[in-house]
């Protein structure tokens, strides 16, 4: 079994970061949704979500997700997804064709200045 899945947020320099941790599916994906709005809304140039750490989201990530980058090009702000990404969670992205929708980096550093 996998570990207990986490949303948390925090700020670095000019951006708002959500790290994902564990498994996170439709039981997470409305606090990862408040997450995300609460990022849109803040001011902040940049979000970046760092999805390193987890192994497998399934399509309620992809969704807040997708609301997440249209909020936050409404917001004038920048959404950014961090890997490296976990084979299920880069298929999960390929397979829908959705990422073409997001601004994608290999590293968290790399997704804070891109």
């Amino acid at each position: 079994m996998g570990e207990e899945p986490v949303v948390t947020t925090t700020t670095e320099r000019d951006a708002t970061v959500i790290s994902l941790r564990g498994e996170v599916d439709e039981d997470n994906a409305p606090s990862l949704a408040g997450a995300l709005a609460q990022a849109a809304a803040g001011g902040l140039p940049r979000t970046v979500v760092d999805l390193s750490g987890t192994p497998f989201v399934d399509s309620s990530v992809l969704h807040a997700l997708l609301d997440a980058q249209r909020a936050h090009a409404d917001a004038g702000s920048v959404l950014v997804l961090a890997g490296p990404l976990h084979t299920a969670v880069r298929r999960l992205f390929e397979v829908t064709g959705a990422a073409a929708a997001f601004r994608m980096a290999d590293s968290l550093a790399t997704a804070m200045t891109c």
